[in-house]
């Protein structure tokens, strides 16, 4: 009986310790650089610190054509005022066909009147 169970102690053993092999191999194949799970998680990590920096590029020239567009936005607007403006007085000016008036308005003088019979 005790050799029995020395016996199933010792291949317990022997295949745990195949066992530990097995996962060992397993575990530095999923850890390589070159092929393994390693390398993707490196490519992976260094495409994110790319994208990282690809964002705060694209944020920086956000921000900078954020205020160009600002002070262009603000341009027009002084210029369409000056438009209205410039329009607004076209209206007062004559017609082409319209004599010039100067300063004051005459009033138009009656008609004489013709004497009753």
């Amino acid at each position: 009986m005790q050799f029995a169970a020395d016996f199933v102690l010792v291949a317990a053993a022997l295949a745990a310790a195949a066992y530990c092999f097995v996962l060992a191999r397993r575990l530095k194949r999923f850890n390589q650089l070159e092929n393994g799970m390693g390398g993707a998680i490196a490519v992976l990590s260094a495409q994110v610190d790319d994208m990282t920096r690809a964002l705060e590029r694209a944020q920086a020239t956000a921000s900078g054509s954020e205020r160009e567009l600002r002070t262009l936005t603000e341009r027009a607007e002084q210029g369409a005022e000056k438009l209205e403006l410039l329009l607004a007085s076209l209206h007062d000016l004559p017609e082409a066909g319209e004599p010039r008036r100067r300063g004051l308005r005459r009033r138009p003088r009656p008609a004489p009147m013709e004497a009753a019979e």
